[in-house]
């Protein structure tokens, strides 16, 4: 058994390329959902699990996270800062930590939500012994994780996104408990491309016939596509809030949801509706008349009147003109050569964009940052960013 406390590692260097535009500013564990960072729910559930010395591992982005959690004191826990300057793969992440590591530590990733109990139950398991320590969940797309194979209650392999036929729904759930000693381990992996730390522990299942496997039953909300944010956003605020947090600015004759995040600096007009499952940044404007469910608006950002947003992701500082629709029917979406089908995203906008009066964004539209639109223009694409979008 180990002398030394438990410690954590979150993994947050990463760019997201999938989420942009939305992650062209910020690094993806800063994307926020019921108005925080996702990184903010990562943070607390660590500290609620006793874990009081964290290390974060940055890169992309990074001074977004430092500025936001700086020495940890407001989460109360002692933050240390390592820095992954080139994504070379999560096992090349862990391996920058080391110096900052001198007992058991559990690895977790900083975009994806679980409850303080297992990090305990990781966290005990691994102090008392000097074997790897592997969390594995149950969800119904698989094949976008990593399915594990097990013998009883070991776990002999994890084969990241297969191709082939599964037999199985049980995937790695990204929770992770190590001693030092994996560092080498890590080390001397023999892989092509990225050093994964499952690469890792593959191959010391493979020498050591298997790892530790515990079972994980409880919230497990990951964020991989743009409409991932959506679900995360509505299952945080089902979790988080037994009314609506309505503190801004708000016309009595407005119509708050119960199921909705508010901020306190935010400005609602008369008539306007905001329907379940949606999180209003600081400091947004929407103006008369609008109707704004199931979506997340960044800080900053103007919602003109009788504008229609369902189903979307609305960035920083952005311009809606009056009744711009963004809607649509569930649809494919195509990401990084994968099809998705069955997509319920009306539209993303990014940061700094401006959409004309009475323009339409539908069918999971994607804008990007510093667009600017005519009016009355309709988009069911993806736009670069800084396009200019001409009616006709």
């Amino acid at each position: 058994m180990s002398e030394s406390p438990v410690q954590a590692v979150i993994l947050a260097a990463g760019e997201g390329r999938r989420l942009t535009p939305l992650t062209n500013r910020r690094p993806k564990p800063m994307l926020p959902v019921a108005n925080k960072p996702l990184l903010d729910y990562i943070v607390e559930a660590v500290a609620a699990a006793g874990i009081d010395h964290l290390t974060l591992v940055v890169g992309y982005h990074q001074e977004r996270i430092r500025n936001h959690f700086a020495d940890g004191d407001e989460w109360g826990v002692t933050i240390t800062y390592v820095e992954q300057p080139t994504q070379l793969g999560t096992g090349h992440a862990v391996l920058q930590a080391e110096s900052a590591v001198d007992g058991p530590f559990v690895v977790l990733n900083g975009d994806r939500i679980i409850e303080p109990e297992i990090i305990e139950r990781v966290a005990a398991a691994v102090k008392d012994g000097t074997h790897p320590v592997v969390t594995t969940t149950t969800v119904e797309t698989p094949r976008e994780y990593g399915v594990i194979t097990t013998d009883g209650e070991t776990v002999t392999n994890i084969n990241e996104k297969p191709d082939g036929p599964i037999e199985t729904n049980q995937i790695n759930a990204g929770i992770y408990g190590l001693a030092p000693e994996f560092f080498e381990t890590i080390r001397t992996t023999h892989t092509t491309g990225e050093l994964t730390l499952t690469a890792a522990l593959n191959e010391y299942a493979r020498e050591a016939g298997g790892i530790e496997r515990l079972t994980y039953t409880g919230q497990w909300l990951d964020v991989s596509n743009l409409w991932d944010l959506l679900r995360v956003n509505a299952g945080l605020i089902e979790t988080t809030t037994t009314g609506n947090s309505e503190t801004g600015r708000t016309h009595d004759r407005a119509s708050v949801a119960n199921d909705v995040v508010l901020a306190d600096s935010a400005r609602i007009g008369s008539n306007v509706t905001i329907g379940g499952n949606t999180a209003i940044g600081r400091n947004v404007t929407i103006e008369s008349n609008a109707v704004v469910e199931n979506a997340i608006v960044f800080p900053d950002t103007v919602i003109g009147a009788g504008t229609v947003i369902r189903d979307a992701v609305i960035a920083s500082n952005v311009r809606l003109g009056p009744n711009v629709t963004i809607t649509g029917p569930p649809d494919t979406m195509v990401i990084e050569d994968t099809v998705h089908h069955d997509i319920e995203l009306g539209g993303v906008v990014g940061d700094n964009t401006t959409i004309g009066p009475s323009a339409t964004l539908t069918t999971g539209a994607v804008v990007g940052d510093d667009v600017e639109t005519d009016a009355a223009v309709t988009i069911d694409s993806r736009i670069a960013a800084g396009t200019t979008v001409r009616r006709g």
